[in-house]
């Protein structure tokens, strides 16, 4: 499903805009003569079949065209740690020469401000490329939990299913319990979001938080259609087209401490699917990329992929991703102290 909304269409059409400013000629050159005839590595932080494999995979096959010299993207898959392997050593360790790419789970760039000791990186010193769309997840419940609303979940335990002590599946519950005050009950040590899914058929849990709208889409449609779940809040920083009359988890800070929290949580969602190149490559190859990016995520025969595998496209420009990162750096390192003892 390729969709962009009007807020989507025109962020991006103003990040287009400036990515696609012509660099001078003689850049342009320098950066098709040191592309022509390589290829790029592009290390997919999880196993295949996933939804970032496939956002990983699809980019690397259209991608090549739109990079000066034109070079071959070859996808690898490097999973480890819910993808800190593939950042880790994306950092430490790739060719700093735009030879070596990644696509990392979305959280991962605020992972070493929320106390996660095995993120050996600063985030903020990636060369942000670009991510395919910008993510809002949601919780539901189970049509038989007694929770239909978000102010439901204030007063009635919901028991939702987890993924991983670093996942959002895990995180985002945590949060907005110690925030909101909602009464989430925590059952952890799911394989992936899918076991959650067929937990909630079985009644082994009622609720599942963290579950992006658009595998929603993708996968379980018939079971909003129908009423089998309740949605009951949004997990982002802005609402999805779809869903205009679901309560927005920001709009729900009551203070500016709470809101500062809860941004330094929930940006991530707009990082979506994130790639990024390592520190210290050159300005011009970082320019070509991110434009190589941005053309792409207009590229006809992309998009024509995209909507056959229902993907859903709605891009974020590389200068976008590297502004909101640097703003999560930001943040006084008391509120993100806060936050790391929440999601212990």
């Amino acid at each position: 499903m390729t969709s962009i909304s009007n807020a989507h269409g025109i962020r991006a059409g103003l990040a287009l805009a400036l990515c696609l400013a012509a660099p001078s000629g003689a850049r342009a050159d320098a950066v098709s003569d040191f592309y022509k005839g390589k290829s790029i590595e592009l290390h997919i932080g999880y196993t295949s079949g996933g939804g970032y494999d496939v956002y990983g995979r699809i980019l690397a096959r259209h991608m090549g065209k739109h990079i000066p010299g034109n070079p071959q993207i070859v996808p690898k898959n490097t999973p480890g740690a819910g993808s800190l392997r593939a950042a880790n050593w994306l950092y430490a360790a790739a060719p700093k020469d735009g030879t070596a790419l990644a696509i990392v789970a979305r959280g991962a760039a605020f992972d070493p401000l929320l106390g996660v000791t095995a993120a050996q990186y600063d985030g903020n010193k990636f060369n942000w490329i670009g991510s395919a769309n910008d993510e809002v997840s949601v919780c539901v419940s189970w049509k038989d939990s007694g929770v239909a609303t978000f102010n439901d979940m204030l007063t009635k335990e919901l028991v939702v299913g987890g993924t991983g002590p670093t996942a959002d599946t895990d995180q985002f519950p945590k949060v907005m319990n110690a925030i909101l005050g909602t009464k989430m009950k925590l059952i952890p040590g799911y394989p992936g979001g899918n076991d959650i899914s067929m937990a909630l058929e079985r009644g082994e849990v009622k609720g599942r938080c963290a579950w992006s709208w658009s595998s929603v889409v993708s996968t379980r449609m018939q079971w909003y259609k129908d009423k089998t779940i309740n949605v009951l809040v949004q997990l982002a920083m802005h609402k999805h087209p779809d869903l205009p009359d679901v309560p927005l988890i920001m709009d729900l800070a009551k203070t500016d401490q709470e809101r500062a929290m809860m941004t330094l949580v929930f940006a991530r969602q707009t990082m979506g699917r994130p790639f990024m190149a390592p520190p210290g490559v050159p300005a011009d190859r970082v320019a070509a990329l991110r434009k190589a990016f941005m053309a792409t995520m207009t590229d006809k025969e992309f998009l024509a992929e995209a909507d056959k595998g229902q993907i859903e496209i709605t891009p974020v420009s590389g200068e976008e991703l590297q502004a909101l990162v640097a703003k999560g750096y930001a943040v006084d390192p008391a509120i993100a102290k806060r936050v790391a003892d929440m999601i212990k």
